[in-house]
Parts: structure tokens; sequence; C-alpha cells
């Protein structure tokens, strides 16, 4: 199997994308993605970009998992190939997500949990994860935010959070329709209140779609799964 890396490195300082691509032989999505990414950088200072066409026939010559990421505040956006899988003492399975130049988003058990490369990084956070469940978030209790304001500038928040479940409710991604569960986690404190949101895949328990808060300086960014 020829592998293959789609790079696309969102700064939001920029407001543009970088991007490369290796290996011997290109699928039609990565010409695609690529002569787009090239379209972005000489037009980088338009207000907003189009993203390139998906479709799922073009999805299925992609043979390595994907995700789309979104900074939400100007829809720029990128794909991701996981670098990392691992399990260690804290419940969910860390899957750290990057690009070539090392522009990386980590999701334990689909929830956010650090960014690389990012105006104001989230450095790491806790989650509401439990052992043996399904991915996304379960019951309540407190979450830490640590998250870097400046060069030499870092905070924690420590919020009291809930999740909901909003009960069943049908997903299109790139024309195919999942049977989800929407999870709705409020974190709150006296400094303000987050909202994120997890739709997870009612057989298999994964997440397929999330929107969530990565920091005061990124905001939301909305994450959805590609190819597995």
């Amino acid at each position: 199997m020829t592998r293959l890396t789609h790079v696309m490195a969102a700064l939001l300082a920029l407001a543009t994308l970088t991007a490369c691509a290796k290996g011997p032989e290109r699928s039609p999505l990565e010409v695609e993605l690529i002569t787009t990414i090239r379209e972005q950088i000489a037009l980088r200072r338009a207000p907003k970009q189009e993203r390139p066409p998906l479709t799922r026939a073009l999805l299925d010559t992609i043979e390595s998992p994907y995700i789309e990421v979104t900074l939400e505040a100007n829809d720029v956006f990128a794909y991701l190939q996981p670098q990392l899988v691992l399990e260690d003492d804290t419940p969910g399975e860390l899957v750290n997500w990057v690009t070539e130049d090392q522009v990386s988003v980590a999701l334990r058990d689909g929830i956010l949990v650090a960014t690389r490369g990012l105006r104001g990084d989230l450095l790491s956070s806790s989650t509401l994860a439990q052992p043996g469940g399904l991915q996304g978030p379960e019951g309540q209790g407190p979450r830490s935010f640590d998250l870097r304001l400046g060069d030499h500038e870092s905070k924690t928040l420590e919020l009291a959070c809930s999740v909901t479940d909003l009960g069943p409710e049908a997903l299109e991604i790139v024309e195919i329709t999942y049977a989800t569960r929407h999870l709705q986690e409020t974190c709150e404190s006296e400094s303000g209140r987050v909202v994120n949101d997890f739709w997870v895949d009612s057989r298999s328990g994964r997440v397929w779609q999330s929107r969530q808060w990565a920091g005061p300086l990124n905001g939301y960014i909305r994450i959805r799964q590609l190819t597995l």
C-alpha cells in the first residue's frame, strides 16, 4: 500500500494553510486537495476559501484514516493523519493526529486534549472519558484546561462539567448517514461556560463528529472522521 500524506498546517495568526504530499502515487483526492491548497495559498488574503469537493468515491480511494479539522471562527480547515496511538493509565485511547509540519490535534476517545501549532494552543486537558465505555465524555466531574496565552504565558482553567444525552440523530458525512446519539458536554466556572458536542455511533461507540472548545484564542473547532 502506498503511504499517502496530506499536509495542511492551520495557523490562525496568518489565517492560511501550508501543505505537502509525498509518495510515488497520488489518489484523485490528493490531487484535488493539493490543487485546492495551492489556490488557497495564492489567495490567502481572501476572507473565505471554498472547500475541495469531497465525494465518497474519492474518499474510498484513500486507505489511511483521515480527520477533517475546521477552525470555526474563520473556516480554516485541515486534513490530518494519525501519528501515534496509545493507551496509558488514563481512560480512553489517545490518538495524535498530525500534519507533516507537526501541526497536531490530540484526541482521547474523541475528546480534544491538546493542540500544537495553533495560536494559543491547548497544552493539555483532562476528560470525562470512562474505561470500557463508548467514546466521548460520560457522566459528570471536573475538567482542567491548560492553555498557552502567549510565548511565555499559560493559564489553567478548572471547570465543572456534565454530559447530557440529547437523543438519537442521523448524521451525514460525505454521502454516508450514521445512526448516532448526540452527547452534549457543558462545562462551567465563574469565568464562563463551554459547550462541547459529540455525535457518537449508536452501535460501535465511535465519535464520528464533534464540536469542541480549543481555548479562548482558537475558539471552537469542528472535527469529523472522513476515513478509517
